[in-house]
């Protein structure tokens, strides 16, 4: 990420900073890895400590129905049932020690404020739109956004649709930009398939300068806890730093081609602690005359491959619906449907969009998965 600064701050950071009527701001170091990894300094109206109650914590455990799988899976997405609340709705399909993976339907907006003190967010806006608010400004997504939340970030989600749809990411680790697409000061490379404008931060909103009792809802190692606080949570005056919420749009992703088939890490978007996230986007195919545009038969030994298909037709499988999921598990071949290779050949372009999340050690399934789950997938390469 880039430097960003946003609303009043002082000249000299750890110093007194006042407001024209003499009041002390209060300020926050808002960053992970301890005093390591990147950071931001908030300034508050009020001290942004004050508890007034903690209530008892909900156990929110997704449910493991398959501990070790080499099955290769499709679950309907679209068969995921609604709910009004945003933290309801969110459904967690595949996980393992590095992360959790689902879908949210939320129908209503979010009437209190949200924490996770764990994980980084990355939400996918596969419908819908909508403001994200947060406690250092507000962005405003519609469909085809990633919105990266760090941990620790205080935000509520304001519905603009009745329809709308997230694929959900949680990382127990920071979700950064790959490495290789950057230098040793942290700039993007001309190579990278995006660049910093297409990274956009909040819009700065006047602080709320609120008492009363202000519901935060905190999770952390599977529960979540209510925290009644006594000043409104949205009360930054200013801040400056590395560390914020951001959005970036699945089409400003510039895939990288070339005249044969190129290996599924040209579209890597983002990465994690053991594990990547790529997007397959629109974009011209392979064009040597003997090209097969179609992947070929690959084992992915050392990861898990999970598919999350959002947009257009996806030319290397069969009966795919929007907003289905495929899971290949490591150490098994797959590869394109019956028919597939065939038809790809000589086809110039194609206008599929998906979001590809590659874990480096095994997935398990919930009981949610397998509700919806089309057992019919894993012989569905039979000719």
């Amino acid at each position: 990420m880039r430097y960003h600064q946003a609303g009043s701050i002082p000249q000299k950071r750890h110093t007194i900073f006042k407001s024209p009527e003499d009041k002390f701001y209060y300020e926050q170091l808002f960053g992970t890895e301890g005093f390591h990894g990147i950071s931001s300094l908030l300034y508050h109206v009020h001290r942004p400590t004050q508890i007034k109650s903690i209530g008892e914590p909900k156990d929110v455990t997704p449910k493991i129905a398959i501990d070790k799988n080499v099955t290769p899976r499709m679950f309907k997405g679209m068969n995921v049932t609604p709910e009004n609340d945003f933290l309801d709705s969110r459904k967690i399909l595949l996980m393992n020690n590095d992360l959790k993976m689902g879908l949210a339907k939320p129908k209503k907006s979010m009437d209190y404020f949200y924490k996770n003190a764990e994980c980084d967010e990355l939400l996918f806006v596969h419908q819908g739109n909508g403001i994200l608010k947060t406690f250092v400004g507000n962005l405003e997504f519609a469909t085809g956004d990633y919105l990266i939340i760090p941990r620790g970030t205080i935000y509520q989600i304001e519905l603009q649709s009745d329809d709308t749809v997230f694929f959900v990411l949680e990382s127990h680790s920071p979700i950064y930009t790959p490495k290789r697409y950057r230098n040793e000061f942290g700039q993007l490379l001309e190579h990278s398939p995006f660049c910093e404008r297409d990274m956009i931060a909040p819009t700065f909103v006047e602080p709320k300068d609120e008492k009363g009792e202000f519901l935060i809802k905190v999770k952390k190692e599977n529960q979540i806890t209510d925290f009644i606080y006594a000043t409104h949570p949205f009360d930054v005056i200013g801040w400056d730093g590395y560390f914020y919420p951001y959005k970036f749009n699945i089409k400003n992703f510039e895939p990288i081609t070339g005249r044969i088939h190129q290996p599924p890490p040209v579209h890597q978007n983002f990465e994690g602690h053991n594990f990547v996230v790529c997007s397959f986007c629109a974009r011209m195919y392979d064009y040597h005359p003997m090209a097969i545009p179609a992947p070929y038969n690959h084992s992915n030994i050392d990861s898990d491959e999970v598919l999350f298909y959002t947009e257009g037709d996806f030319m290397s499988r069969n009966h795919i619906d929007l907003m289905d999921f495929t899971l290949h598990p490591g150490g098994i071949v797959h590869g394109p449907h019956p028919g597939a290779m065939e038809r790809s050949i000589g086809k110039k372009f194609t206008e599929e969009y998906a979001v590809m999340v590659d874990p480096f050690r095994p997935l398990k399934i919930t009981e949610e998965a397998l509700k919806i789950e089309d057992p019919t997938y894993k012989t569905s390469w039979l000719e």
